[in-house]
């Protein structure tokens, strides 16, 4: 059923611009050097990538401030090279996604200086949401709102008189004002974008902020001010999650549909759901909406196995029950590295790595599509001794704290030798990455990776190659089977069982024999903690 739809058991891999490889030496990665490095992810064996934003930006927030948002960012290269890179992508059998923007752009948008030149009132500024300060003589905030890096969620501006005027509002940064998709000059603007992508041979679309777009029209009060601003806001009904953004992912759906209609080759639109429930997640999903949204609680669940199991189930309950598949993730570039989340350094220095790789066999056997963010398969920590000074996260600019910084997952890939810049950049001697590489990147190299039969890449490798070979693995329901507290098992089709060892004490394995495939050494007939494996007819 519905094997032709090849995004329901996808996995596809984000590949982050800036970090993945740099082509031109300037220590920034670009989108020659993803075209290099194809044929290593052609050998992961992934069926996608996603790329982040590489459009024209200042980048205050690294490309998810869009100044232009039908072109190539000098820094990455330019659209022959884009195009250059999507058909060496679909020689290899590779699709591609782009990265999406549509909540906000960049202050250096022209529209957005356009908004800033014309008066209050004017078509201009109607494109955003401008509104005049409270009090009497304006100078507070039109309302409580916070933004999501820190600090209110409103600049004021300065009029073409030179006195005080009006606030516009930004839910992330200053530099990224909100657009009004309450007015259609903003619907028809991305209608032109996603088609100028399109007519290039791109296969989809990941969707930032996919449950923003539309504020509460009368842009009241926030009934919990005293909240924390970056988790309220995630799902302040006023600002997020309002009703009329289905109508945009319906026509999306539509335009996306229209391409599949020429071809028979089909568009994926994938997006950033952040809701509070898999309830409000599976509406997104329904059949003429977007084709998938990224499940967040598996990421965020913590390294337990009845969370594990509840967030699972809720999922194949509600998200699957629309008739599409779920879309799991553990990571990506907003999030702090699985291994270092999962570990605990009063236990020891491997444990988080040993969960890590269970949970990865875990995600590769639940039915749906799965996403991995680049670096995971190598089973890179977070790196978490950046020096203030060389953090670039808008989140540290804005709130001064580390507590929530993105560098730590950002920082560039490393693809050989011993010391940095470790091949990810190559050119003028003495070019640096763009953010500093520790010296124990070097275990992680992918030249070791791949040399090297038991690290994390080759168990990503030979899972994707399983996933491949067992087509059950992409779609159907799971049956969980009895087991004792602590471990997590479930049953695909008739022949597939997964099971995973949350504790640190070994246990009897739930099947007999040696596993087909695992995370960590299994004797038969049991499953070592921290360690999750597969069996087929029960082998």
């Amino acid at each position: 059923m519905n094997r032709h739809h090849w995004w329901r058991d996808a996995v596809i891999y984000q590949v982050y611009v800036r970090s993945f490889l740099d082509s031109t030496g300037d220590g920034i990665g670009d989108l020659a050097g993803v075209r290099a490095g194809l044929p290593y992810l052609r050998k992961l064996g992934v069926d996608g990538i996603w790329l982040s934003p590489f459009y024209p930006s200042p980048q205050h927030d690294h490309g998810y401030d869009v100044a232009d948002y039908r072109d190539v960012d000098p820094v990455y290269g330019d659209l022959d090279e884009f195009d250059r890179l999507v058909a060496s992508a679909h020689r290899l059998g590779i699709r591609v996604l782009l990265d999406i923007v549509p909540n906000h752009c960049s202050s250096e948008h022209p529209w957005f200086r356009e908004a800033l030149a014309a008066a209050p009132g004017s078509p201009e500024r109607a494109r955003f949401h401008f509104a005049d300060g409270r009090g009497p003589d304006g100078s507070e905030p039109p309302n409580n709102w916070h933004a999501m890096f820190g600090g209110p969620a409103w600049t004021r501006v300065t009029e073409a008189d030179g006195r005080p005027g009006q606030w516009y509002l930004h839910m992330f940064t200053p530099e990224q004002p909100d657009w009004n998709w309450r007015n259609p000059e903003v619907a028809d603007e991305f209608d032109q974008v996603l088609r100028f992508w399109l007519d290039r041979g791109v296969d989809g679309f990941r969707i930032d902020v996919a449950a923003g777009l539309f504020k509460h029209p009368e842009l009241p009060d926030s009934p919990d001010p005293e909240a924390d601003a970056r988790t309220r806001d995630s799902v302040n009904p006023l600002a997020w999650n309002q009703p009329e953004v289905h109508d945009v992912w319906r026509h999306w759906r539509a335009v996306c549909e229209e391409y599949t209609a020429r071809d028979g080759r089909e568009r994926l639109l994938v997006g950033e759901v952040s809701v509070p429930s898999a309830r409000e997640h599976a509406k997104y999903v329904r059949p003429d909406e977007l084709h998938q949204a990224f499940f967040f609680d598996l990421l965020g669940a913590p390294w337990d196995a009845d969370a594990f199991r509840k967030v699972i189930s809720e999922a194949m309950q509600d998200i699957a029950g629309t008739g599409s598949t779920v879309t799991w993730v553990l990571n990506n570039h907003d999030q702090v590295r699985t291994v270092t989340r999962y570990g605990e350094p009063a236990e020891g220095s491997g444990l988080g790595a040993a969960r890590a790789r269970a949970a990865a066999l875990l995600m590769l056997a639940l039915p749906g599509a799965a996403y991995i963010y680049q670096g995971e398969e190598l089973g890179l920590p977070e790196v978490v001794d950046l020096p203030d000074d060389v953090l670039t996260d808008p989140i540290f600019r804005r709130t001064g704290s580390r507590a929530r910084i993105r560098d730590g997952c950002r920082v560039p890939l490393p693809w050989s030798g011993q010391a940095s810049p470790f091949g990810f950049t190559s050119g003028a001697e003495g070019a640096k990455p763009w953010l500093p590489q520790p010296e124990y990147f070097a275990e992680y190299a992918t030249h070791r990776a791949l040399a090297d039969t038991r690290s994390s890449w080759h168990l990503y490798r030979d899972g994707l190659q399983l996933r491949s070979a067992l087509h059950q693995l992409g779609e159907g329901t799971l049956r969980w089977l009895d087991t004792q507290p602590g471990v997590l098992a479930f049953a695909r089709g008739d022949d597939l069982v997964c099971a995973v060892n949350f504790g640190t004490a070994p246990v009897p394995a739930p099947v007999p024999g040696t596993p087909l495939l695992s995370s960590g050494p299994c004797r038969p007939g049991e499953l070592p903690g921290s360690t999750a494996a597969w069996w087929i007819d029960g082998s």
